[in-house]
């Protein structure tokens, strides 16, 4: 198995990115780490570190995309940028999985671009993990890449986010819910209501019903639903959790399970290929772990059970 890995992507690169590599590097067993973009760069990096270049593959980059910069413009404009090339490895076969700590909107439009959504998705989403008070976890989608949705797309998320419990955490019949500002079945937004019903007569999914905020983080359901605005918000929202608790002095296991380092990255589910997106501020830690969820979704063969549940 080759892993992409754009070394160019987040607040920290390529430093981050290729001491994230060393560190994946020596737990991954049988497979290579391609690193994408400025070889030098990353040359003199593992040369500091003692790192012997033969642990990796190189694919040379002349552009980047930067954090700011309009997605769809930034793909279309610099071709040779670590994010394009590594699309076009991709889409090519020649990695099986590419992840990147880079623009999460030229991530999204690249994959959609390249490789391209399954057959039968009509909108890929992104996920993040939420951790349950009794230990396990949970999973959230969609997290931001679409603010507005339709019934039909929030049942599709159901499916995709169950599949992933299922095949990359290992959850036997995940538990699927809506979210909602009530448990009652007629409560909600319209796009609620709407989508209530299809959701409780699938046959797809073990839907268990609504699920308020208050639920997120009990044994409540394994995979919790809603459209990309709600998603961004409870993510966002989650994620300063672990830092008010440092800096409060609190030592708490469960507050700690919210520091993004562990989990490295969210996958874009719906596309033909493991795609994994990580923080822009993602340090060595999390670029490690973005790429072992990166192995975790080939080895899962998630996007071919996907493809299938969508035939």
């Amino acid at each position: 198995m080759k892993i992409g890995l754009d070394i160019m992507g987040g607040d920290f690169a390529p430093k981050a990115a290729v001491l994230g590599a060393i560190k994946a590097y020596k737990v991954l067993t049988g497979h290579t780490l391609v690193l994408i973009g400025d070889k030098e760069a990353a040359l003199s990096i593992l040369a500091e570190n003692e790192v012997s270049s033969d642990n990796f593959e190189f694919v040379h980059t002349t552009e980047v995309i930067g954090m700011g910069e309009h997605p769809t413009k930034a793909i279309v404009q610099k071709p040779d940028s670590s994010i394009s090339v590594g699309f076009s490895l991709l889409k090519q076969g020649a990695i099986q999985a590419f992840s990147s700590a880079g623009n999460t909107g030229a991530m999204l439009i690249g994959a959609m671009f390249s490789v391209k959504a399954i057959p039968g998705v009509i909108r890929p989403a992104i996920t993040t993990i939420v951790p349950k008070l009794k230990n396990g976890l949970g999973i959230l989608l969609d997290v931001g890449a679409n603010a507005d949705c339709k019934p039909d797309v929030l049942v599709q998320f159901g499916i995709l986010g169950s599949l992933m419990a299922q095949n990359v955490y290992k959850i036997d019949n995940p538990r699927v819910a809506l979210m909602n500002i009530g448990e009652e079945e007629e409560k909600g937004n319209l796009l609620c209501q709407a989508t209530y019903p299809l959701m409780k007569q699938t046959t797809l999914f073990n839907f268990v019903g609504n699920a308020e905020g208050r639920d997120l983080f009990s044994d409540h359901a394994d995979v919790y639903v809603c459209d990309g605005f709600t998603g961004n918000i409870i993510l966002k929202l989650a994620e300063s959790f672990y830092g008010i608790s440092r800096k409060k002095g609190i030592k708490d296991d469960f507050f700690d399970r919210f520091n993004y380092e562990q989990y490295g990255g969210s996958p874009i589910l719906g596309v033909n290929a493991p795609v994994v997106v990580g923080h822009g501020i993602s340090n060595d830690e999390a670029i490690k772990n973005m790429v072992l969820l990166s192995k975790d979704m080939v080895e899962s063969e998630l996007v071919n059970k996907i493809a299938k549940a969508f035939q």
